[in-house]
């Protein structure tokens, strides 16, 4: 095999390398320079820099594999790569001790003063009773999203005798249990934890996650932490609550642009700031570069790859017939994931119908894919489904029906969670998802871009005319309507399909209507 590495990676992985295949190491190329070379390598090893794009994948005739070293593959072209059956593998844990050393060490930071006493003392001036800090012993800590550096935290924090609260609707409670940390509502965190860290992905659900009205109920004094992903907290509305002295303090070490030597967070001395230096150890740099070396001569030798990021190769024959099922199965998934209420416990998925004699793993992992889609960096494939869900400690159960009532083909997903149970299926008409039933609900709805607004709702007249009203006023515009009911002025489901989002004070007011029980906003 040969093997172009086009951006720099520790020596480590390129010695496991070359004791296997012939390695080229060719840094910094522009992308036509990269196509012009690519077509002769079977294996192409990037980290963030270059980027794999659809081009440089169909000059790679030869490619098998991409390796990243490091966790995100946005800079890789995975459409692409799985169409033309090219692996692509990463390393997803290889800095999960780097991130989660930082993020202890970031609340150590900003709980002791250490920046500021740092560059206090050498400026000349020895002024101890300035930089009094706080211990973290007696102190809980809210972890946002319990992923692996989340998990890796919580630990750490309960050996230092804090008190560990969690947000993580995607994980079960026995998990949390195992891990000695109690899982709670998202309001419950902020009002109660006197430190706070996000290990959430950047995503259309989680931008801003930490806003305005969030630190408007955290616990006054409170310290932030996020070595996660820039955006998740507004920047602006931070260095406010610091200012107003809501919040004491905050450590960030990642930023909406990157890289970045001006920010609005550099203005306030109790904040302190890192350049992305959560997986920079050397530790962790050997070990992402080890763990995609080691995973390309696996590929090399026709065995399985620990992380592979996408499917294997699907020969074309199947994929004709399954990948408009994949589709609707991940457009199922993701629906439900917003749907949901509580912590989630248990994953059922059936079959029904003539898609039940085929090889279904494609559609579990399509579904568990749009199911984590906003919690997990982790693209979930069939390879690694079953490991990202045991993970948390979802369990997953499927079944099969060969006949099927009202359609050829049928996809339910039902998940159990602390709050009950919430149900979801599609269907395939056309080659164009369709969404036939929530619930107990038999509907038919195309998801496409835009929101959904559903309302479960008692059946009676004037209660559209008053949902449209206040949408109206809003100045939000209605593309369609789509209504189910169990049977005449009894309880019915209402979805709205929206223009723009519909603000929480308009939800709130759709909510208010007698006979409306419940609003929720999902977009697909």
């Amino acid at each position: 095999m040969k093997v172009l590495v086009a951006d720099s990676v520790e020596e480590e992985g390129i010695a496991i390398l070359r004791d296997c295949a012939e390695v080229d190491i060719k840094t910094g190329l522009k992308p036509e320079e990269l196509i012009t070379i690519i077509g002769d390598y079977e294996a192409l090893v990037v980290r963030s820099q270059t980027q794999v794009t659809r081009e440089i994948i169909a000059a790679g005739e030869r490619l098998q594999v991409i390796g990243r070293a490091g966790v995100g593959v946005d800079n890789i072209d995975i459409n692409e790569a799985t169409r033309r059956g090219i692996v692509v593998v990463n390393a997803p844990t290889g800095n999960t001790s780097s991130a989660t050393e930082h993020t202890i060490a970031l609340m150590l930071a900003i709980a002791r003063n250490i920046p500021q006493a740092n560059a206090s003392l050498k400026s000349g001036k020895w002024q101890r009773s300035s930089f009094i800090g706080t211990e973290l012993r007696n102190k809980t800590l809210g972890v946002i999203g319990l992923g692996n550096v989340g998990s890796e935290v919580a630990r750490r924090a309960t050996a230092m005798e804090m008190k560990v609260l969690a947000h993580d609707p995607f994980v079960s409670v026995e998990y949390a249990r195992n891990i000695q940390v109690e899982l709670v509502p998202l309001k419950k965190l902020l009002q109660e934890s006197d430190f706070i860290t996000l290990h959430i992905p950047l995503t259309d659900s989680t931008k801003e996650y930490i806003g305005e009205k969030e630190l408007e109920l955290v616990k006054p004094g409170v310290r932030i932490i996020n070595t996660a992903r820039g955006g998740l907290i507004n920047e602006k509305a931070l260095v406010k609550a610091v200012k107003d002295k809501r919040v004491a303090g905050a450590a960030i070490d990642v930023f909406a642009t990157e890289p970045t030597t001006e920010s609005v967070l550099f203005e306030e001395e109790n904040i302190i700031v890192t350049p992305h230096l959560g997986a920079s150890t050397t530790e962790a740099q050997v070990t992402v570069a080890r763990d995609v070396a080691e995973q390309i001569i696996a590929i090399s030798k026709g065995q399985p790859a620990r992380y592979a990021v996408n499917a294997p190769f699907i020969s074309a024959e199947m994929l004709s017939v399954l990948e408009p099922f994949i589709k609707a199965a991940e457009t199922t998934g993701r629906l439900i994931s917003q749907l949901a209420d509580g912590q989630m416990s248990t994953i059922k998925i059936k079959y029904d119908g003539e898609i039940s004699d085929y090889d279904t793993n494609a559609l579990k992992a399509a579904v568990l894919g749009g199911l984590l889609a906003g919690v997990s960096e982790e693209r979930v494939n069939l390879v690694n489904a079953n490991i990202v869900a045991s993970r948390r400690g979802l369990t997953v159960i499927e079944q099969e029906e060969a006949t099927c009532e009202n359609y050829a083909s049928l996809i339910t997903v039902e998940v159990t969670t602390s709050e009950g149970v919430t149900t979801a299926a599609a269907t395939v008409l056309r080659s164009e998802t369709h969404i036939v039933r929530i619930d107990n609900y038999w509907i038919d709805v195309v998801p496409h871009e835009g929101y959904f607004l559903f309302s479960d709702h008692q059946d009676r007249p004037g209660l559209i005319g008053a949902v449209g009203k206040i949408t109206g006023d809003a100045n939000i515009n209605i593309s369609s309507m789509h209504v189910g009911r169990l049977k005449p002025r009894g309880q019915a489901l209402m979805i709205l399909v929206l223009d723009e989002l519909l603000p929480e004070k308009q939800q709130q007011q759709i909510l208010a209507i007698p006979g409306v029980n419940t609003v929720k906003l999902a977009k697909l």
